[in-house]
This record gives structure tokens, C-alpha cells and sequence, in this order.
């Protein structure tokens, strides 16, 4: 078979000069990224934990204002449970952690807990 030259690959379609056909676009699939499951955090109330460290909590944990976290911490004293905050899984459950961790630090046994909204 003799040898190709560069008039060969230009008829053929093959090689720099090939056709305006060779161009392949690659694109990629578009994915809709979900929002992240948000879940309610929750004070439960008892009858031991002092009211002032609940109120201490809520400042410290949940960067509440001294007002909001007196009307919490009365909503939980009336209610038997109050909302804390709405977040995402992980800051969540770091915030449930903090708050369990400084009840059973301080020796009150103050529960918190988070569920799915």
C-alpha cells in the first residue's frame, strides 16, 4: 500500500483539515441539588434545671437575645417543650450536644432533643 499524504486525510475527513463536522460538544447532565432536611431543636421541661440556666443556655447555644430567651424559657416552663431553632442535621445535632453537655456539666437534667420538621 503506498504511503498517505496530507491530501488524503483532508479528503477523508481524517486530521488537522478534516471536516467542520468533527467538532463534539460535551455537556454535562444538569442536577438540581436538594435543600438539606431542616430539624426543630427542642428544650423539654422539667422540674429541677433552674430558670435562669435554661435562659443561659439559650444565649450561649443559640445566640438568643436576653428577651427571646426568657420568652422560651417561659413557653417551656408553661408548654413542657419549646422550639430552640430550625437548622440543618449537623448544626443541629451539635447544638442538642452543647446543651446536654452543659445540663449534665452543671448537674441538671435539662433534656434537648431535635426531630425532622
Amino acid at each position: 500500500m503506498p504511503p498517505r499524504g496530507a491530501d488524503d486525510d483532508r479528503k477523508s475527513g481524517k486530521g488537522d483539515g478534516g471536516s467542520k463536522n468533527d467538532t463534539a460538544t460535551i455537556t454535562k447532565p444538569k442536577t438540581k441539588s436538594k435543600r438539606p432536611s431542616l430539624y426543630r431543636v427542642l428544650l423539654l421541661n422539667d422540674d429541677y434545671t433552674p430558670m435562669e440556666f435554661v435562659v443561659l443556655v439559650l444565649q450561649d447555644v443559640f445566640n438568643k437575645t436576653r428577651e427571646e430567651a426568657m420568652r422560651i424559657m417561659l413557653h417551656v416552663h408553661n408548654q413542657g417543650v419549646g422550639e430552640c431553632g430550625v437548622y440543618p442535621f449537623e448544626v443541629a445535632e451539635t447544638k442538642v450536644t452543647r446543651v446536654m453537655d452543659a445540663a449534665r456539666k452543671n448537674q441538671h437534667p435539662l433534656q434537648c432533643v431535635m426531630e425532622k420538621q
